[in-house]
């Protein structure tokens, strides 16, 4: 009885299951802002320029952050970014193209998956959950790896439950192995894919009916197609590396291979968070989903006692995911993003039901409510407060037109939401907090993009850089970010990026001894030494909340008695670590 009112009327709402509004949604919220903006840190500036190197210098292999290595991430994001790009010749949509394709794979996949398991309605709700939860949309219109990864993984799993749960195929079986591959070689973490093998033995030992065998002749076709990507990549690479003889493409092959993957879980240098970190990132970034949870517990504990299979599997890998990562001292947010859709896809044949209770559309509308105020509040205060608020305001974000622009966005973003709130209302509050997302993330992208673009791209310092210098003059880098490199509008000269702002400054002005009249330097503020005379330069801007220095030969002639460079770090204290 609880599982037959939980299924909901689809009479209510039989527009939420049309394919077509579905689609035109999810384009017009993850694709709004494309070509509207460049690379912005922690993460995409550095992936995007790594990508571009590859197109421009032909080596597709090893992967290049300027003149160096860079070993922290496995190429295959990298080199989908290369491949539009060589296609399209605009980084703009290159370096944003995988992230938006596999967020629409992703969705597809679950609401797939759901119609073939339950029913349409369900695979609708699910995709929906999916496309709204605030992690993944957020994600999904940013270039890290992690959307593509979690596209791999949802493949992986969704393949391999069509094996176990509409089986035995060894095509489908097959297809999740070499799926996981695939995240291996993105991430290093599709591997967790495989997890669902084990509530699916379990079940299988416990007599649970309804999943195939994972045994037989057959079975070793999967683990042979795991490792048929990492083959594509490996054998190459190490046979480059091999051939070579360079101690630096050695300490590359062993830095990719054993220190960022089983040594970043096991002894991780960052981002160390509590055991329990994960929890607030599932009850703040993966809301408004997880609103609904409170009310899926009955049905989940009616389908785990009659033993239903589709339900206990996508959800003991969601609960695997999770432990598995927060295992590990080291902790990102975005470590748990493959595990949502999973989740998505186990409330979907209920959540049509949930949203027939009051409660839940209460909470749908309150979350829309808080939303529009908040909005409503900052942008007042950003629009009509006291000169000095803006003045902070502008010069914390360097926005382009000031913060009255911001304001004024934030207040159309607010006011478009309060529509929706008036038009839906509470009975219908789930729809009046869609349309709410809906015109946050359309609004922010399509106005919000270029507001913010200059500074947090760093291309208006690098444009106002070039302009000062002139044409002819060449250019340094000291203490450099990857955006500074991948905006410059000419070949630059950049003296290692994990080697020491000593080390660098030293390089640089010998460099520029070579050439005094025609040679500049770029120097971020808190690199400078003291004996630094910067009557011979000026300040040429901030970005991304960093003061840039740009100074002639003679800003070192008090520098004879040896440098004394703030930081001595390379990759420095406020470096942006992809995770």
């Amino acid at each position: 009885m609880i599982r037959t009112a939980l299924a909901g009327d689809p009479r209510r709402a039989p527009w939420l299951n049309a394919s077509s509004l579905f689609w035109i949604a999810a384009l017009l919220v993850l694709g709004a802002g494309l070509g509207l903006r460049d690379p912005w840190p922690a993460d995409e500036p550095r992936f995007a320029l790594v990508a571009k190197h590859m197109v421009e210098s032909g080596d597709w292999l090893f992967p290049h952050r300027g003149g160096e290595l860079y070993p922290d991430k496995p190429p295959l994001f990298m080199w989908l970014q290369a491949v539009f790009y060589a296609l399209s010749g605009n980084l703009r949509l290159a370096f944003l193209l995988p992230s938006l394709l596999a967020a629409l794979g992703t969705l597809w996949l679950v609401r797939d998956l759901g119609r073939r398991l339950w029913s349409e309605q369900a695979g609708a709700y699910a995709a929906w959950a999916l496309l709204f939860a605030l992690q993944f949309t957020w994600q999904a219109k940013r270039a890290q790896i992690d959307p593509t990864v979690t596209f791999f993984i949802t493949l992986s799993v969704y393949a391999l439950l069509r094996h176990l749960l509409q089986g035995p195929d060894a095509r489908w079986w097959m297809l999740g192995w070499f799926a996981a591959g695939l995240g291996v070689i993105s991430k290093g973490v599709g591997v967790v894919a495989l997890l669902v093998l084990l509530p699916a033995a379990w079940a299988r030992w416990r007599g649970w009916d309804g999943i195939a065998a994972m045994r037989g002749p057959r079975f070793w076709l999967g683990p042979l197609a795991l490792l048929l990507p990492l083959a594509a990549w490996l054998l190459p690479m190490l046979m480059a590396v091999h051939a070579s003889g360079d101690p630096a493409l050695q300490a590359y092959a062993d830095n990719i291979l054993f220190r960022q993957t089983a040594k970043r879980y096991v002894d991780p240098w960052h981002h160390h968070q509590p055991f329990w970190y994960f929890g607030k990132v599932i009850l703040s970034q993966w809301l408004p989903t997880v609103l609904a949870l409170p009310w899926m517990l009955r049905p989940w504990r009616t389908a785990l006692r009659a033993r239903d299979p589709r339900i206990l599997l996508p959800l003991a890998w969601v609960l695997l995911v999770v432990l598995f990562f927060s295992l590990s001292s080291g902790k990102r947010e975005v470590y748990i993003l493959p595990a949502l859709p999973m989740l998505c896809l186990a409330m979907g044949p209920y959540l049509a039901g949930v949203l027939e209770r009051p409660w839940p559309r209460r909470l749908g509308f309150g979350f829309a409510l808080l939303l529009v105020l908040a909005f409503a509040a900052v942008g007042a205060a950003l629009a009509f407060s006291e000169p000095a608020f803006e003045q902070k305001f502008e010069a914390a974000r360097g926005v382009a037109h000031g913060g009255d622009a911001v304001g004024w966005l934030m207040l159309a973003i607010a006011s478009f939401g309060g529509a929706a709130l008036a038009w839906w209302r509470v009975a219908r509050g789930e729809l009046a907090l869609a349309w709410t997302l809906a015109g946050l993330w359309v609004g922010v992208s399509l106005f919000g993009y270029p507001l913010f673009n200059d500074a947090s791209s760093a291309r208006g310092l690098m444009r106002t850089v070039g302009e000062a210098i002139g044409a002819d003059a060449e250019l340094g880098l000291v203490a450099w970010k990857e955006q500074n490199l991948l905006m410059a509008d000419r070949e630059v000269v950049e003296f290692g990026f994990l080697q020491s702002r000593q080390v660098q400054l030293e390089r640089a002005i010998a460099w520029q001894a070579q050439a005094p009249d025609t040679r500049w330097l770029l120097v971020r503020e808190s690199a400078l030494p003291e004996c630094a005379d910067r009557s011979h330069g000026r300040l040429a801007g901030s970005a991304n909340r960093r003061n840039w220095w740009l100074l002639r030969a003679g800003a070192w002639g008090g520098c004879a008695g040896g440098l004394s460079v703030p930081g001595a770090g390379g990759e420095d204290e406020d470096a942006d670590d992809g995770g």
